[in-house]
């Protein structure tokens, strides 16, 4: 039998996001706050997109 593919998460959880780009929870909230990340919520629980961190990494790396 073949295993199923593996599905890439499309969001994660704050601690996960916060780990993935180095940073602790106040500043990830942070940058949510200021619009450069973007949260979603489901019911109670908030989710960071994944595409929003790249977005972030992507755009920091840019010279100046």
């Amino acid at each position: 039998m073949t295993a199923p593919p593996q599905v890439e998460p499309i969001c994660v959880r704050v601690n996960e996001a916060a780990r993935m780009i180095g940073v602790g929870r106040t500043k990830l909230y942070e940058l949510v706050a200021s619009g450069e990340i973007e949260a979603i919520k489901l019911g109670k629980s908030t989710r960071i997109t994944i595409a929003s961190l790249q977005k972030l990494v992507m755009r920091q790396r840019e010279p100046e």
